[in-house]
């Protein structure tokens, strides 16, 4: 189905003759994503005359959703930009501070009123891991002994200030948090019922110094439009939000994927060549060595080469199929693990017993399929004897069979391993399990031939 070209529509309004009062009212109609949206499209001529139609508090809200910020912060004079900047939430603000250069951060923080840069400095005071960093000062809080009456006054005379008025918190003194308010609960009340009955004191919170690793998915559990963030005296210094969620689950994700691919970190879109390379060269640095390591065993194994050349055609095939089974153990594991805060030592057993088992089974197929034309090619192409080309194609298949199996068992292992010694099990990349499962399979592979074709069977050429 088709969807309406907002941009272009937003843009034609933008340059039109109207009176600015008609083309903000008529901007209002469009969500602030799609107005960010359109901002690298304008000239700076049509952005000054947006930014002036639309307010400081709109144009704040339409920067939430920038991700390349710095270029239209660093277009409007320090006064303009520290009022935008001042007008968001205070995550938001400390995320889009975050792209700016150190000297522009200062002057524009500086010229903030009070209690924007206490929030942004209480924000930027907890490590970017923590779940402090990711919280918002944006919530609704009421102290404890109120009247239903005068809790609906308090929340009228917040929210012109704070949006975030899905659930009130209740406080006692010293702002330690008390319990929570669902807003729906808190309208239906009566004046007569007593405001104690609507307050949910085992309200789910968490503390701001934990990391965000370890509570993200306690946080996703309990799907609530935003959870206190409390400091060790229980005082109450923010919320994180579901949007906040999603947005850490996404970042995790990334970072899980980057460690997969073998990057030290995810890279970024608008990133330079010479960053880019920074963040590869490590890792491959390491399987770098690691490969040595593979040609060296295979190296060992020279005198097997030399006298029957025909199993170095089929090399890749079980070093291919290998790792493509430890990756695929790796993935599954990874993803129990993330689910799973701590496995039992029965559900690691029955993890990696189960891997092995689908390693074996899919090894069997495979074998068994590779046995039979594997054979029949040898034999018909290659020119060999039915006996010497269904002997090599019985111990290309053992081998396929064998060194899957082990694959799935070492791509099972190893993130358990990493998980147990307290290191991201994500750091188990693709690539490092691939390169183990080299080794795995060249061992398997012409350990097998040297044993069966050569010693055994004493086959040649």
């Amino acid at each position: 189905m088709e969807r309406p070209d907002y941009e272009q529509e937003i843009i034609e309004i933008i340059r039109s003759t109207d009176s600015p009062e008609n083309i903000k009212e008529r901007l209002e109609d469009y969500h602030e994503n799609d107005l960010a949206a359109v901002l690298e499209l304008l000239t700076g001529e049509d952005r000054k005359k947006l930014y002036q139609i639309l307010g400081v508090e709109r144009v704040s809200e339409l920067f939430a959703y920038l991700d390349d910020v710095e270029v239209y912060i660093n277009e409007l004079d320090a006064e303009k930009a520290a009022d935008i900047i001042e007008s968001m939430d205070a995550d938001d603000a400390v995320d889009v501070l975050e792209e700016l250069e150190d000297e522009k951060q200062k002057e524009l923080v500086g010229l903030m009123d009070e209690e924007a840069r206490n929030d942004i400095h209480l924000i930027q005071s907890y490590d970017e891991d923590e779940v402090g960093s990711k919280m918002t000062t944006n919530f609704i809080m009421i102290r404890h002994g109120l009247t239903v009456k005068q809790a609906m006054r308090e929340l009228v005379s917040q929210a012109a200030e704070n949006d975030n008025i899905s659930t009130i918190y209740v406080c006692e003194e010293n702002d330690v948090f008390y319990g929570a308010i669902d807003l729906k609960d808190l309208i239906v009340a009566r004046n007569y019922v007593d405001l104690e009955s609507l307050i949910v004191t085992s309200y789910p919170y968490v503390y701001a110094t934990e990391l965000v690793s370890q509570c993200i998915e306690e946080l996703k559990d309990y799907s609530e439009d935003s959870i206190p963030v409390l400091n060790r005296q229980k005082q109450i210094l923010g919320v994180i939000t579901a949007q906040d969620i999603v947005e850490v689950v996404d970042d995790e994700m990334g970072e899980d994927y980057a460690k997969l691919a073998g990057l030290t970190e995810e890279e970024e879109r608008e990133e330079t060549l010479l960053d880019s390379v920074k963040k590869r060269i490590p890792w491959l640095g390491i399987l770098l060595l690691l490969g040595l390591v593979v040609s060296t065993i295979t190296g060992m194994f020279e005198s097997v080469i030399a006298e029957l050349p025909l199993v170095v055609f089929f090399q890749s095939l079980i070093l291919g199929m290998s790792g493509n089974v430890g990756t695929q153990s790796l993935a599954v594991t990874i993803r129990v693990l993330t689910d799973e805060d701590e496995l039992t030592l029965k559900q690691i057993l029955y993890r990696i017993f189960k891997e092995i088992r689908i390693g074996f089974l899919n090894g069997f197929l495979l074998g068994m399929t590779s046995f039979l034309f594997i054979g029949l090619y040898i034999w018909l192409i290659k020119g060999k004897t039915i006996g010497n080309a269904y002997a090599v194609s019985a111990c290309i298949g053992s081998a396929l069979l064998l060194a899957m199996t082990v694959s799935s068992f070492t791509g099972t292992i190893i993130p358990i391993l990493f998980k147990r010694a307290k290191v991201d099990p994500a750091v188990a990349s693709g690539p490092l399990i691939s390169t183990v499962n080299d080794m795995v399979a060249v061992v398997t592979y012409y350990g097998l031939a040297w044993v069966f074709l050569i010693n055994t069977l004493h086959l040649q050429g």
